[in-house]
């Protein structure tokens, strides 16, 4: 099969690259961009490790091809950090230990970041419902609401936007 010549920023770098037209998203960022926080878990899109941003839009990579996102914003995990220092989400995963395996932990990351674009100050049941898209099998979930709640206030306190 021939390739295909894509570009596309990903977390802030714009690139090009030829990949197979039926390459997933998920496979192009891991095996291609060596960009491995972005997880495979069921590739049925029920679990969420796979939850990266494109476009302002919280998608599972598992469920996109990569030519779909040619010309596109896409941020992973890895794109969070800035300059070294944690962004707030991962720091308040860390703090509210919102994290047990850490398998879920990019896509629930990446998912919040995205819930937090769309409603700076979301209640409990707001988070819930947001995050319900990703699974977890370790933490039961209270964690992963209280990283949230924490990473709300650090965002509002500071006046800081949640981009990255």
């Amino acid at each position: 099969m021939s390739k295909q010549l894509i570009s596309m920023s990903v977390n802030g770098k714009k690139l090009e690259q030829a990949v197979e037209p039926r390459t997933l998203l998920v496979h192009f960022l891991r095996e291609q961009l060596n960009l491995t926080g972005t997880h495979i878990g069921c590739d049925t899109s029920h679990c969420g490790a796979c939850t990266v941003d494109v476009d302002g839009k919280s998608l599972k990579a598992c469920t996109i091809l990569a030519v779909q996102c040619h010309g596109s914003e896409v941020m992973t995990v890895e794109g969070l950090a800035q300059g070294g220092a944690l962004h707030a989400i991962q720091d308040a995963f860390y703090k509210e230990h919102g994290l047990q395996c850490g398998f879920c932990t990019p896509g629930m990351m990446i998912r919040a970041y995205r819930l937090l674009q769309e409603n700076p100050n979301p209640s409990e049941d707001e988070i819930r419902i947001g995050m319900s898209g990703n699974l977890c099998r370790c933490t039961g979930y209270q964690n992963i609401i209280k990283a949230v709640q924490h990473a709300a206030k650090t965002l509002s306190a500071s006046g800081l936007k949640v981009a990255a």
